[in-house]
C-alpha cells in the first residue's frame, strides 16, 4: 500500500500564510529555524485534515466552511508568530 499521496490539507495554507505574515516579524523572518517553528506551532493549533487530492477536499466544502478555515489558518499563524517571538525573547534574556 502506497501512502505517499496523503497529506494534511492545512500544510500548504499554513506555509503560505507564514510566508505572507513573516514581513511583519523581521526578527523571525531572518531565522529559518524560527520560521519552521512558527509553521509547526500553527499546524498544531489546527485540526488535521488528511486528504489525497486537493480537489476532493475542496469539492465537499461550502463557501462558509472555506471562509472559516481561512480565518482559522490566519489566527493560528498570527498566534504562532506571537508565541515564537515571546519564546525567542525569553531565551535571549537568559
Amino acid at each position: 500500500m502506497d501512502f505517499t499521496s496523503l497529506y494534511n490539507h492545512h500544510e500548504r495554507e499554513v506555509f503560505a500564510a507564514v510566508m505572507e505574515t513573516a514581513p511583519s516579524y523581521p526578527a523571525i523572518q531572518a531565522d529559518a529555524e524560527l520560521m519552521a517553528d512558527v509553521a509547526c506551532v500553527a499546524l498544531n493549533r489546527l485540526p488535521p485534515r488528511y486528504i489525497r487530492h486537493q480537489v476532493d477536499y475542496s469539492f465537499y466544502l461550502t463557501e462558509r466552511e472555506r471562509q472559516d478555515i481561512d480565518a482559522a489558518v490566519k489566527e493560528a499563524v498570527e498566534s504562532a508568530f506571537r508565541f515564537v517571538v515571546s519564546r525567542s525573547e525569553l531565551r535571549q534574556k537568559r
